[in-house]
């Protein structure tokens, strides 16, 4: 599955009128636009995060949380008007005319859901790739009514059912345990083959799978912002970045990174931390000052020591004392509690 080419792409617009830039609101000291951007980075398929703005300052934003903003959306499908289908036409056109990058499966994430799991997002991809005959698939919940007993009305006063069936004589007269469940749309996790978007020119296509969920959390007015389980969103991901030796390694006699060995004790903190559902991220500043090529011997160390981890940066500036305004010390970091 990993060869196959999967992005998830996040809309961001500048312009909501229910809450103004309700995308970037702040919950529990992060923008909402923040999580979304976590869960899709905790995916174990999506290889690229992009996110759709038409705001550099929405795009600063993203890009402070380890998304890609690789274009500013147009203003013309900017508009409270304009649809998904546009977005993501031109987001899949952009990457392949500038790239030549064409993702086969594209995972839309909504920012205005804060609490989302991203195993369902793993999950979805799955179902998705087994199902050769699906256009798409997206999350849904229970209807707590039935829609057989849901109406149209006419300017004329006269109802219409919103649902007529074969199957059944008059359903809006039946006692509701006789009708089949109806599900709603909860606005969580879409996910479609690029070909859907491009060559049917639809987000779902006609052949839809349904994968169900208990909770809807989308949000289109303040009051749901008030609303939230604010304890879902105080355990989302958070990005942990470790220094390499002095940290994850004893100091190497000479600077020779040949020699460094593990702390275990560290080792295993950053691994119950990547469990879970942390970002971490090992920085080094291994060479900086002699220009010696560290990452070869780093990478496999990394890998024989079993450190578990999303990304590892190179090129640390070398100095004499670091100071940082986020600094956990090895203490507290042994202390902390998932």
């Amino acid at each position: 599955m990993t060869d196959i080419k999967i992005i998830a792409i996040i809309p961001a617009r500048s312009g909501s009128k229910s809450i103004p830039d309700k995308n970037i609101q702040s919950i529990n000291g992060k923008p909402l636009l923040a999580y979304t951007i976590e869960h899709a980075l905790q995916s174990k398929y999506i290889q690229r995060t992009i996110v759709s703005t038409d705001s550099e300052y929405y795009a600063a934003i993203a890009k402070s949380f380890q998304a890609e903003v690789p274009f500013i959306r147009p203003a013309a499908i900017a508009m409270d008007q304009s649809t998904d289908l546009e977005v993501f036409d031109h987001a899949l056109k952009w990457l392949k005319e500038n790239e030549n990058y064409e993702p086969v499966i594209v995972v839309h994430l909504r920012p205005t859901t804060p609490v989302r799991d991203a195993s369902d997002i793993d999950r979805m991809i799955e179902i998705l790739i087994k199902n050769a005959d699906a256009d798409s698939i997206r999350s849904v919940i229970k209807n707590t009514e039935t829609v057989f007993k849901m109406w149209f009305m006419g300017d004329d006063g006269f109802l219409s059912p919103v649902v007529s069936d074969s199957r059944f004589c008059e359903a809006y007269n039946m006692p509701r345990q006789s009708l089949p469940e109806s599900y709603l749309q909860n606005a969580s996790i879409d996910i479609t083959r690029a070909a859907t978007i491009l060559e049917k020119k639809s987000m779902t296509g006609d052949r839809i799978l349904g994968y169900i969920m208990d909770d809807n959390f989308d949000i289109d007015y303040r009051h749901q912002l008030a609303n939230l389980p604010v304890e879902k969103t105080k355990h989302q991901q958070q990005t942990f970045v470790f220094d390499i030796d002095g940290v994850v390694a004893h100091l190497s006699p000479g600077n020779n990174y040949a020699l460094a060995k593990p702390n275990f004790e560290i080792i295993n903190k950053i691994n119950e931390l990547s469990d879970a559902g942390h970002y971490v991220v090992l920085f080094t500043a291994r060479g900086s000052k002699t220009g010696t090529d560290w990452q070869s011997i780093t990478e496999i160390q990394m890998k024989e020591w079993g450190v578990k981890f999303n990304e590892i940066r190179f090129g640390k500036p070398f100095a004499d004392y670091y100071v940082d305004d986020r600094m956990l010390s090895v203490n507290e970091l042994l202390n902390l509690k998932m």
